[in-house]
């Protein structure tokens, strides 16, 4: 069997500090890969989800991604989508419009641009404009089935739990406070049925810190469909959770943080701000590189 190398890093997304964020695998040079590949790539680094960098096939873009869980194919995901675009500059390449970058995926073409420069040794911050999604309010005659799936009498029903698929689809749920959110011991197999009633494959739970906590609101993402467990940290999730704080008319500002990962012992931190001149919601955070060097593929 001959073997040939391709660059791979694996980047930590959503954070400043090594280990405490989204770690996710970036495949460069990936056009010979096919499908089948590259899922069976994707089981063996055994993330959340691995990416595979390729040429364009839209002059627009500077690169084109496919972004696989170990169970599957996405057509858009958010830490993948920041993680891809530190991995593509901190390999030397540069973009064709300076401060910006225009990925293509699934979803189609996602724009991101540079928020804060690297400076006094952090990384740079760069941020995605969250693609379109459609949004499924969730019925009134599942409430009850929701609070026996959350295990939790602190749903707040006032924020209308609502399915959210904007390339990767979403439950979200708001708490009455970051501590409910961080309490959920979830019944799976209860909440998968809950979610998949709103084409959902997991859930997006976030409740409000206090004025003087760590964030504005805490995050937790709990997988039903491609994968099962918890996600440290969420790009498309706080994306949904996003723009239902804007539908419900219950956006905290033009901008506002989010902590998640807590309950995994991490320390992801993303940042959110709304452009209502452009109607764009911008996703934000840091990622570092802390693995550098190659993969062998037959």
């Amino acid at each position: 069997m001959t073997l040939r190398s391709v660059r791979f890093k694996q980047v930590d997304v959503f954070t400043s500090q090594p280990f405490k964020g989204n770690p996710l695998a970036v495949i460069f040079d990936a056009d010979a890969l096919d499908t089948a590949q590259m899922q069976a790539i994707a089981r063996w680094t055994n993330l959340s989800e691995t990416v595979f960098l390729l040429a364009p096939t839209d002059e627009r873009a500077d690169y084109r991604v496919r972004i696989f869980t170990t169970q599957g194919e996405l057509p858009f995901a958010g830490h993948p989508t920041i993680g891809s675009a530190h991995a593509f500059l901190d390999s030397g390449r540069t973009p064709k419009t300076p401060g910006r970058l225009v990925q293509e995926c699934g979803a189609g073409l996602v724009e991101l641009a540079l928020q804060v420069e690297a400076h006094d040794g952090l990384p740079a911050q760069w941020a995605f404009a969250a693609p379109p999604a459609t949004v499924t309010p969730l019925p009134a005659t599942q409430y009850d089935a929701l609070r026996a799936a959350l295990r939790s009498d602190a749903i707040d029903f006032e924020a209308q739990p609502c399915g959210v698929d904007n390339g990767a689809p979403w439950i979200v749920v708001r708490l009455a406070s970051a501590q409910d959110v961080l309490a959920l011991d979830i019944d799976y197999e209860a909440l998968a049925a809950v979610a998949a009633s709103v084409g959902g494959q997991g859930l997006a739970a976030y409740g409000p810190h206090a004025a003087d906590g760590p964030a504005t609101f805490e995050v937790r993402c709990l997988m039903t469909g491609l994968g099962k467990g918890e996600d440290p940290v969420t790009g498309s999730a706080n994306a949904a959770i996003a723009l239902l704080l804007a539908q419900q008319n219950r956006r905290p500002g033009e901008r506002y943080t989010v902590r998640q990962g807590t309950a995994m012992g991490r320390d992801g931190r993303v940042s959110v701000s709304y452009d209502d001149a452009a109607d764009t919601i911008w996703i934000g955070g840091a990622a570092l590189t802390v693995v550098d060097g190659s993969i062998r593929i037959a």
